[in-house]
């Protein structure tokens, strides 16, 4: 039989220091490219053999089950399911259309129509990565073919696809409310707002690169009234979408779980009436939504498991004993922890790094009184700017695969402008924090 060590003394000294062997396990396990979820895992049993009086890998059966049959999280595979449709139905194709004949007239059109239909489809999909693939798909040829400054033109993709993550029905806020207990339809209402006004200060930067360098917003489109006017029934599908989905949470027909399947139907409809609804395509989208669904889920039970030894073992408690004793105002410690994200957002994964860190980060920031709603948001915005910092931002590698050719640092350039504007999201909400929680509380 293995011996046990005693469990470690509940002081401040003891909470750094596990905090300090818990960070380097984890990063030498991504650093050897483990999978997020073997290395949730072998994070969860190693900190289990070295600091717990007692066997608590045994309760792992009861932790997967009790997540596993979680009825919120079934909203998950149905994101999926839902932006899957919306891309190989056309529907996504359709919209961008539309909002270049409305917007392609402006300096720098295109990108600014790149931004707007990042938002649309983002209010439907619920996923950063799918938002930039999808705008990405039909946005490069165009900007190609119109002389855009290619480097600020796929900035404006990387940057767009990551409001996939703010705007709802968002993924990333349904797994944050499991996390922490937060009521998952406040955490949508406090997206709305922070969200719009993201893409507009995206749309911002784009307008002033162009009075600065007019070479780079390209030649603009030409387009009647007329025209526009009868494109705008290709925006109808995904903003009617977004009103069954998010519209019925509200009026309190139907749960995050049951509207996301409500959306689903309405695309499987969709598909239907546009003729893009056959046997090869069901096949795609569910062998797609299968394999993302799969990934996901299996690095929630992990981070679960992960949660559970971390509180087992006093490491939540010591560390927040620990913060308290180097006597850091509140906001300090609250700028201290934006600078640990911002920081540790250029070497990991998003998702891993959102499972991995908030079991330990929220209690911190819910002991020194601030709202875990709002919380949530400006995590949402930290999760941004994490997806499109080198070196590892998702959305730049996923529009580099897009884009099929050249360097990776033709889409790093270009995403800098946009990096300082979520800096300066950022500051807006912690000077603002109504921004988020004004929404809420309307209707709360």
């Amino acid at each position: 039989m293995t011996k046990r060590r005693a469990a470690p003394q509940p002081d401040s000294e003891g909470g750094a220091q596990m905090l300090f062997v818990t960070l380097i396990i984890l990063l030498s396990l991504v650093a050897l490219s483990i999978p997020v979820a073997a290395a949730l895992g072998i994070l969860g049993l190693t900190l289990d053999q070295v600091y717990a009086p007692f066997p608590l890998y045994r309760a792992a059966g009861e932790i997967f089950w009790s997540v596993g049959t979680d009825f919120i999280l079934a909203a998950i595979p149905m994101f999926i399911l839902l932006g899957e449709l919306l891309l190989r139905s056309g529907i996504s194709t359709r919209m961008y259309s539309s909002i270049e004949l409305w917007l392609g007239r402006m300096p720098g059109g295109l990108m600014h129509s790149n931004i707007a239909a990042s938002a649309l489809f983002a209010a439907t999909s619920g996923s950063s990565v799918a938002t930039a693939a999808t705008v990405g798909t039909v946005a490069i040829p165009e900007g190609q073919r119109n002389g855009y400054n290619e480097r600020l033109f796929l900035g404006t993709l990387a940057a767009g696809g990551t409001l996939g993550i703010l705007i709802p029905p968002s993924i990333n806020l349904i797994i944050y409310g499991v996390l922490t207990e937060t009521s998952v339809p406040q955490l949508y209402l406090a997206g709305i707002f922070p969200g719009l006004a993201l893409a507009g200060l995206f749309m911002a930067t784009v307008a002033i690169s162009c009075f600065l360098f007019p070479k780079w917003g390209g030649r603009t489109g030409q387009s009647g009234f007329m025209d526009r006017l009868r494109a705008l029934k290709h925006l109808v599908p995904p903003l009617g979408i977004f009103l069954i989905v998010v519209g019925s949470i509200y009026a309190g027909f139907a749960t995050p779980t049951e509207a996301a399947a409500l959306g689903v139907m309405a695309a499987l409809g969709l598909a239907a009436y546009h003729r893009r609804l056959n046997w090869q395509i069901l096949r795609e989208t569910l062998l797609g939504t299968m394999r993302t669904t799969a990934m996901v889920m299996l690095i929630i039970l992990m981070a679960y498991f992960l949660n559970f030894i971390l509180s087992a073992i006093g490491l939540t408690q010591q560390l927040t004993d620990f913060i308290a004793s180097m006597g850091l105002t509140p906001f300090t410690t609250l700028l201290v922890i934006v600078a640990f994200y911002l920081i540790i957002g250029c070497f990991m994964e998003t998702l891993s790094m959102m499972i991995a860190t908030v079991p330990i980060i929220a209690p911190i920031i819910i002991s020194l009184g601030y709202d875990p709603v709002w919380f949530g948001v400006l995590l949402m915005l930290l999760l941004e700017t994490a997806l499109i910092t080198p070196p590892i931002g998702v959305n730049l590698y996923v529009v580099q695969g897009v884009r099929g050719r050249g360097a990776i640092t033709d889409v790093i350039i270009g995403t800098l402008p946009f990096i300082a504007t979520m800096f300066v999201m950022i500051a807006l909400l912690l000077a603002w924090p109504g921004m988020a929680t004004w929404l809420p509380q309307q209707f709360y």
